[in-house]
C-alpha cells in the first residue's frame, strides 16, 4: 500500500491580471500549502477489478466513487500515459480520506488528483518526474500542476505556469470555511475588473516576516466578489480579524479564509475562540509548510 498527502492548497496572493479570448482567466498567484489536508493510499487489486474508490472522512458526504471524481480522471488519465508508453498497469484499489471541507478554495479536488498521480506514478513503476506529472494533469484542471508539485510557488498564466520557490518560510496560521460552498465559475463570471496589476517583482521570502510583509501588499481580486455571492464569507474574515491575526485574506475562490499569526500558540486560541462562537464552522489551526 502507497500513502500520498493531499495538502491544502492556499492563495497567499491572487491577482487576476486578464483575460484570455477563450474565457481563461490570467492570474499572478503566490501558493502555499498547509500540513494538512485528505489522504489517499493506493494499492494492487484482484485481476480483473479494474481502478475503484472508496470515500471516507469527514467530509466523505456528498462525493462519490462515480466516473465524474476528479481522483478517477486523473488515474484513467495515468492508466492512458501508461499504456502510451506500452505498459500495462494493475488494477488499482484507491482509498481517500476526505479531510477538507469541498468546494472551498483550498484545492481539496485538485489536491486529490495531484496524491493520485504521485501515488499511482509509484505503484505501477511508471518514474515520471514530479515536472511530467505537473504537465500532464493540466486538463484535470488548473490547480492540479501546482499541487502536483505540492511545494510553495508562484503561479502565472491560467495558473499552470509554476515557479517553485527556492526559499520560502513557514508560518502559523488558521484555516476557517463558514459552511458554504462558492462555484468558482461564478466568482469568476460576477467579476467586474478583469485587467489587474500583477504581484511584481518578489522579495526573498525566507524569511517569516518579510513573507507576511509581501503578502500584505497583495490582495486576492476574488474576494470582493465572492464575498458578495456568499456574505457567509464576509463574516469568516471578521471572525478572524477578530482575533488580532498579522494578516487576514480569503484563498482562491472560496469559501474559506485563512488567518496568518505570530506563533502556534496564538493560532490555536484563534481557533477556539472562532469554534466556540461558530461551532458550525470549519475550524482549523496549521502550519504553512516552508520550501524544501
Amino acid at each position: 500500500m502507497i500513502a500520498e498527502a493531499a495538502s491544502a492548497k492556499i492563495n497567499l496572493a491572487l491577482h487576476v491580471t486578464g483575460r484570455r479570448d477563450d474565457g481563461y482567466h490570467l492570474l499572478d498567484t503566490l501558493v502555499a500549502f498547509a500540513d494538512i489536508g485528505d489522504r489517499l493510499t493506493v494499492e494492487t487489486a484482484a485481476a480483473g477489478a479494474g481502478i475503484s474508490l472508496e470515500i471516507t472522512g469527514p467530509f466523505a458526504k456528498g462525493l462519490s466513487g462515480a466516473d465524474d471524481n476528479l481522483v478517477l480522471a486523473a488515474a484513467r488519465t495515468l492508466e492512458a500515459v501508461a499504456a502510451k508508453r506500452g505498459k500495462l498497469v494493475p488494477p488499482a484499489r484507491l482509498s481517500l480520506e476526505k479531510n477538507l471541507p469541498v468546494a472551498s478554495g483550498i484545492g481539496g479536488g485538485s489536491a486529490d488528483a495531484a496524491a493520485t498521480l504521485r501515488a499511482l506514478n509509484r505503484l505501477w513503476g511508471l518514474d515520471l518526474s514530479a515536472e511530467a506529472l505537473a504537465e500532464l494533469s493540466a486538463p484535470l484542471g488548473a490547480d492540479v500542476p501546482m499541487c502536483v508539485v505540492g511545494h510553495p510557488l508562484r503561479a502565472t498564466g491560467i495558473g499552470t505556469d509554476l515557479h517553485p520557490f527556492a526559499a520560502f518560510a513557514g508560518a502559523d496560521a488558521l484555516l476557517v470555511n463558514p459552511g458554504v460552498s462558492v462555484s468558482t465559475p461564478a466568482v469568476f463570471k460576477a467579476l467586474t475588473a478583469r485587467d489587474n496589476a500583477g504581484i511584481g517583482a518578489v522579495p526573498d521570502l525566507s524569511d517569516r516576516e518579510a513573507l507576511i510583509a509581501f503578502v500584505a501588499t497583495c490582495r486576492n481580486d476574488l474576494e470582493a466578489t465572492a464575498a458578495k455571492l456568499a456574505p457567509a464569507i464576509a463574516d469568516a474574515l471578521a471572525a478572524v480579524d477578530n482575533t488580532a491575526p498579522l494578516l487576514t485574506r480569503m484563498s482562491g475562490s472560496g469559501a474559506t479564509v485563512f488567518g496568518l499569526y505570530d506563533s502556534a500558540e496564538a493560532a490555536k486560541r484563534a481557533a477556539e475562540a472562532i469554534a466556540a462562537e461558530h461551532p458550525e464552522w470549519w475550524v482549523m489551526p496549521t502550519k504553512l509548510m516552508p520550501a524544501v
